[in-house]
């Protein structure tokens, strides 16, 4: 058995970072391909492209979908990185000050613009009034800032339209009535740019949109829980399955619901640590396949089984064919 290149492979993604990793390896002329436009141009044209042995995208789940029909009218797989809604545990054996940590991290890092986001943020009902105290304090404390800014710890939203997006998502759930813990503005000291305040909702209903729908934001809703089976079940309730991660100084607990989550990925006592040498994808909407690791790796091989016969015996299954 051997592994043998697909072929051309389009790697259809809003993000750099592959391809700054790919030019910064010194890959050899023609290895490497950047093709740049908008989706329903350049992305559908790679995806529909006989040419294209593989694609691999990333983005949101409605464009997933027609880049996965896609390439399905042409035989040829594909890898889809979408959405997420990821839910945090945390059960009252957890350290608040370390909870509020990783909370924050979950959602405020990167302004809470990646899909692995932890966004839904479960607390026990014994630990609430704590945790939420201490994640109003800390979240405004947050440096927000130029990225440049050797201080900052939360730069703006990507462009104007997601801006507005984001802003939109929180204006309604304050108008529909949803508790504001902090932030749902603009930054005062910040007049310019893209920026947001790190902004948390709480008691936040399981059907809201602001439970079920990706904000790509740095906006955080928080929901009480009394049981394991309750929580776990809060978690699982969702069209997502990227990530998630739970908190508890329990490691035998922390291992049994991270079996029990249904998402690709998920930390134990932490959130969104990333790991080249691990697997990264997620199940239902999330999408299917596996980029990283050596699972991402063999996702762009074809295994080739080759036999050789080798008996000094004739085969002979037809006798007196040779005779």
């Amino acid at each position: 058995m051997r592994y043998e290149p697909l072929g051309v492979v389009a790697m259809i993604t809003p993000w750099n970072y592959p391809i700054v990793q790919a030019v910064e390896v010194g890959l050899p002329p023609g290895v490497l391909n950047i093709v740049t436009g908008l989706g329903h141009d350049a992305g559908a044209a790679l995806s529909s492209s006989p040419r294209v042995a593989k694609v691999s995208f990333t983005g949101s789940v409605a464009t997933g979908r027609r880049v996965g029909q896609s390439a399905a009218a042409n035989i040829k797989p594909s890898t889809l990185e979408l959405g997420g809604k990821s839910a945090l545990i945390i059960f009252e054996d957890a350290d608040v000050n370390d909870a509020v940590e990783w909370a924050m991290f979950g959602v405020f890092w990167t302004t809470g613009q990646i899909c692995s986001a932890t966004s839904r943020v479960l607390v026990h009902s014994s630990r609430l009034p704590a945790f939420k105290a201490r994640l109003k304090e800390r979240s405004e404390s947050i440096c927000i800032a130029d990225p440049h800014t050797p201080d900052s710890r939360m730069g703006p939203i990507v462009n104007k339209a997601q801006y507005h997006k984001v802003m939109a998502s929180i204006k309604q759930a304050k108008t529909e009535g949803v508790p504001l813990l902090t932030g749902g503005g603009r930054p005062s000291h910040l007049q310019k740019g893209y920026f947001v305040q790190p902004t948390v909702f709480t008691e936040v209903e399981a059907k809201h949109t602001l439970w079920t729908e990706e904000v790509f934001g740095p906006v955080m809703g928080v929901s009480a829980f009394e049981t394991e089976e309750q929580a776990v079940a809060m978690a699982n309730d969702t069209n997502f399955g990227l990530a998630a991660a739970v908190i508890s100084k329990d490691e035998e607990r922390c291992r049994r619901v991270a079996a029990a989550m249904e998402a690709g990925i998920v930390w134990m006592n932490c959130s969104q640590p990333v790991f080249f040498q691990a697997p990264w994808g997620g199940i239902k909407e999330s999408g299917y396949g596996r980029e990283l690791g050596e699972a991402g790796l063999t996702s762009f091989l074809n295994i080739k089984q080759v036999t050789s016969y080798k008996a000094a015996k004739r085969w002979d299954w037809y006798p007196g064919a040779n005779s």
